[in-house]
């Protein structure tokens, strides 16, 4: 077993952990379902640069009730080489009515500096990143009002997906894949006090290859959050369906 396999099933045994029966029972847990939407695009301008952008749209509640956040997310990428790339970029989220904020929507602005790297073959294909963030969320004055000034932290995320094709023909458009990924996310800063621990996403699912480079992901993801009141935890049942588009849009030989 490979190191960064190891690192997904520790991290999927971590989560498994904390919603164990006994976990359970030491912790006020909310649970709820949700469905989220993602389109990802990572398109590469030329040996050393590129640009990537991603979109997000996910519910609140049930599944399909109330708009919960909406992420429009774009950065500049540096290749290392082929297997390797460093992003810089920005971020606006815009967080839907919520608890302490019934009638109106908080903004956040979300710096973030990322290092990506895969390895793949014709028996499975990995990605992982190490992602830092700069969160500027917008102070609440109350139920229909924000107040001035922003609500600072750092975070640190830790992503890894696998992907195992399934049939004869791997990674070949019209073909499936299992798609296995975990999340991990951890909190810094002086507002930092019951919650350094953020949330964890763990994913299983199916990707569909359109082509040889771009796929639809649909599947399960059970999302679980430590909120920053002690002993106050969420967790989601959610749906899942993000697509990736690759694009080179280097002269090709010939």
């Amino acid at each position: 077993m490979s190191f960064s396999t190891r690192l997904l099933v520790v991290s999927v045994l971590l989560n498994s952990s904390l919603l164990s029966p006994a976990a359970k029972a030491q912790k006020q847990i909310t649970e709820d379902a949700q469905t989220w939407l993602g389109y990802f695009n990572q398109s590469r301008l030329s040996n050393k640069w590129g640009l990537w952008t991603d979109l997000h749209f996910r519910t609140k509640q049930n599944l399909v009730e109330n708009p919960g956040i909406f992420i429009a997310r774009a950065g500049a990428t540096w290749y290392l080489n082929d297997k390797t790339k460093l992003t810089a970029g920005y971020a606006f989220i815009n967080h839907f009515p919520a608890d302490n904020h019934k009638n109106i929507s908080q903004p956040e602005h979300r710096p973030w500096q990322q290092i990506q790297w895969h390895q793949n073959s014709s028996r499975f294909k990995l990605m992982q990143w190490v992602r830092l963030e700069q969160r500027f969320r917008r102070n609440i004055l109350n139920d229909n009002a924000l107040a001035d000034g922003y609500n600072f932290n750092w975070r640190v995320r830790y992503n890894i997906m696998l992907q195992f094709p399934l049939g004869r023909r791997p990674f070949e458009p019209g073909s499936l894949a299992l798609a296995l990924n975990n999340e991990s996310m951890l909190n810094f800063g002086k507002r930092i006090v019951n919650n350094t621990f953020d949330q964890n996403r763990a994913f299983a699912g199916f990707h569909y290859y359109v082509n040889k480079h771009d796929w639809l992901q649909v599947g399960y993801m059970n999302f679980f959050q430590q909120t920053a009141s002690p002993g106050q935890y969420r967790m989601f049942h959610t749906a899942r369906v993000f697509f990736f588009h690759n694009i080179d849009w280097r002269r090709q030989p010939g």
